[in-house]
C-alpha cells in the first residue's frame, strides 16, 4: 500500500467524532484481536455519545463471549442499523468482512480502514495500516489516547484480550516495548491479567482436546522435518460437532517441534474450499505471508492464511509444494 494512502489517527478521529451513526465491522472468522478491537472502539465511541453498533460476519465466537459487551456483536440481518460511516477493523481486504457485512457496507457513505496486516489492500476513504503494531488493538489503543476519546472498562478489558492474543500472549516477534507499556496501562486502569488469561487460554470445550488427538494421528512432517501440517476434513468436523474457534492456535502446538520452521494447517469448507492457516517460526526461514500471496490470501510474513478452492488432498500437496519452493 502505498504511504501517500495513509491517513493520521488525528484525522481518522476527527472522521469519527463528525459522524453521527457509526458501523464497526472485523474480518470473518473473528479472533480476539478482531472482536477485541471491535467492542473496544464501539464502547468508546458510545461512550463519547455517538450511536454504534458491532456487526460481524459470523458474530461473537463462543470462546470470546466472556468479553464484556460480546453482547455488543451482531450478524447481518439481525439489526436494522443505518449508518453514515462504517470502520474496518483488523481486515486486509474487503471480502474479508464477508458477504453479508458488504452489503450493508454498501449503503454506507464512508469507510475507514484501521488494520496492521502487511497486506491490507488500502481500501476505503480514510486509511490507517501500522504494519509494526503487533495487534489492530496496539492502534485502537494509540487511537484513543492520542486524541483523547474515552477508554471505558469495556474497552480497557477487550483490547489486553485483543493484543494479548495477536502476540501469543506477548512472546510473538512482533511483540515491542510499547507492547509491554501499553498492557501495563491497561492493567494500571484496572484490567485483571490473570482472569483476562484463564478465560483466553485456560478454558475451552472438550471436544477442542478430542480435536487435537484426531490431528495428531493425521500429523504430516516433511523429509527434512522443517514443514508440519495436519488437515481438518468435514467428516471430522461433522462427527467431533466442532466450532469454527474451537481450532483456534492449534497450529503453534505443531510450530513448537524443534525442527519445525513452517506449520500449516488446512480445513475444509463446503463448497470446495479449503481454509489455509500458516504460521513460520522465524522469518529468515520462511516468509509465509509471501507464501499465502500465492494462493490468493495474505496476513503477516510469520502468520497468514488463505482460503484456496480445490479438492482438500490436492490442495495439500500443492500448498506444501510451494512452501518448499519459499524455504530458506
Amino acid at each position: 500500500m502505498p504511504e501517500s494512502a495513509q491517513h493520521s489517527l488525528a484525522e481518522i478521529a476527527a472522521a469519527m467524532l463528525a459522524a453521527e451513526r457509526i458501523l464497526v465491522l472485523g474480518h470473518v472468522r473473528p479472533d480476539g484481536d478482531a472482536i477485541g478491537s471491535q467492542i473496544a472502539l464501539a464502547s468508546s465511541l458510545s461512550e463519547a455519545g455517538k450511536d454504534v453498533l458491532v456487526l460481524n460476519e459470523d458474530g461473537c465466537p463462543s470462546n470470546l463471549l466472556f468479553l464484556p459487551g460480546s453482547g455488543r456483536v451482531f450478524r447481518p440481518g439481525e439489526n436494522d442499523f443505518k449508518a453514515d460511516l462504517c470502520v474496518a477493523l483488523d481486515t486486509a481486504n474487503r471480502e474479508r468482512l464477508g458477504v453479508g457485512c458488504l452489503e450493508v457496507v454498501a449503503e454506507i457513505p464512508k469507510l475507514i480502514n484501521i488494520d496492521h496486516h502487511v497486506s491490507n489492500e488500502g481500501y476505503g476513504d480514510l486509511v490507517h495500516v501500522d504494519t509494526l503494531a503487533p495487534a489492530t488493538g496496539q492502534i485502537v489503543f494509540e487511537l484513543l489516547q492520542q486524541e483523547g476519546l474515552p477508554l471505558t472498562e469495556e474497552a480497557r478489558d477487550c483490547l489486553f484480550v485483543a493484543i494479548s492474543t495477536d502476540t501469543g500472549g506477548f512472546r510473538y516477534p512482533s511483540t515491542t516495548a510499547r507492547t509491554y507499556e501499553i498492557a501495563a496501562e491497561l492493567i494500571r486502569f484496572g484490567a485483571d491479567c490473570g482472569a483476562l488469561s484463564t478465560a483466553v487460554y485456560e478454558r475451552y470445550p472438550i471436544r477442542r482436546l478430542e480435536l487435537l488427538r484426531e490431528l495428531l494421528a493425521v500429523l504430516r512432517l516433511s523429509d527434512d522435518g522443517r514443514v508440519a501440517s495436519w488437515a481438518l476434513d468435514l467428516e471430522m468436523k461433522e462427527r467431533l460437532s466442532l466450532q469454527p474457534e474451537d481450532s483456534e492456535s492449534l497450529t503453534d502446538l505443531i510450530r513448537a517441534v524443534d525442527t519445525v520452521d513452517v506449520a500449516v494447517f488446512f480445513e475444509e469448507l463446503d463448497g470446495g474450499t479449503v481454509r489455509v492457516s500458516m504460521r513460520s517460526k522465524r522469518v529468515e526461514a520462511a516468509d509465509v505471508c509471501e507464501v499465502c500471496r500465492c494462493f490468493g490470501g495474505g496476513g503477516h510474513p510469520m502468520a497468514s492464511g488463505a482460503r484456496v478452492e480445490g479438492d482438500l488432498d490436492n490442495v495439500v500437496e500443492a500448498v506444501l509444494a510451494k512452501i518448499q519452493q519459499f524455504l530458506k
